[in-house]
């Protein structure tokens, strides 16, 4: 149990969290919502008069709250919304369950969330006419997508249990994997963790971060011809 009430799995052997014990559904709300698909509201409308989908990749699937939380946020405005997350090794069934995120933030979506982990692994998935869904069980160094994605959420374990996940050569693959003046948000902030999100070719921006932790990263692609940071704080 986390300090907002929700909950998460911990790994006592690293002595990690999938996600913050100051509260998980306040992080990925910080994190991944606010600095991040909210970025994205009124995005380029069409013709039609409907909002240009936005697709989203996470590092790091895990308890599938980061995907819950987008779909509930989805609902205020009709995102259309293409969703794919990435996870080397997925979650039990049961462990997901016992998670409360359900009764923390939609009852009336637990049929979403239990589909989020019941569906079949690299399919896509249509769960509602705005939001389609994908899970690929994939290592993070093995990801070739290119020019594919507005938005990445990237939350895999913290590089204190997992450096390589923080490398240039995993931001080069991200960078590659954006379309122009996509963004990546973090809840990290590390000084190595951001030459090498500026090695890959990105802008950076220091942000505060969610409760419990100073400050978070988000990268642009695209931003300038420069690789820049930028501190906010």
């Amino acid at each position: 149990m986390t300090n907002d009430g929700s909950t998460t799995i911990h790994l006592p052997e690293w002595n990690e969290s999938y996600h913050s014990k100051h509260g998980a559904i306040q992080e990925a709300y910080h994190v991944f919502i606010k600095n991040g698909f909210l970025l994205f509201e009124g995005h380029e409308l069409l013709q039609t008069g409907e909002a240009k989908p936005i697709s989203i990749l996470e590092i790091g699937f895990g308890t599938g709250l980061n995907a819950f939380i987008t779909f509930v946020e989805s609902l205020k405005s009709n995102q259309v919304i293409n969703y794919v997350g990435v996870e080397a090794y997925p979650v039990s069934i049961e462990e997901a369950m016992q998670m409360n995120y359900i009764s923390q933030m939609a009852e009336n979506q637990s049929d979403i969330f239990k589909s989020l982990h019941h569906l079949a692994w690299e399919e896509e998935h249509q769960l509602t006419a705005h939001f389609s869904f994908t899970k690929r069980q994939q290592f993070f160094q093995d990801i070739t997508d290119t020019n594919t994605f507005d938005l990445i959420y990237f939350d895999a374990f913290g590089f204190r249990v997992q450096p390589e996940l923080w490398s240039d050569l995993i931001f080069q693959k991200m960078y590659d994997a954006l379309r122009p003046n996509g963004i990546l948000v973090t809840y990290a902030c590390r000084t190595s963790i951001k030459n090498a999100m500026l090695l890959a070719g990105f802008s950076v921006e220091k942000l505060p971060g969610a409760p419990g932790k100073r400050e978070m990263l988000r990268a642009t692609k695209g931003l300038s011809k420069f690789n820049i940071f930028v501190d906010n704080i």
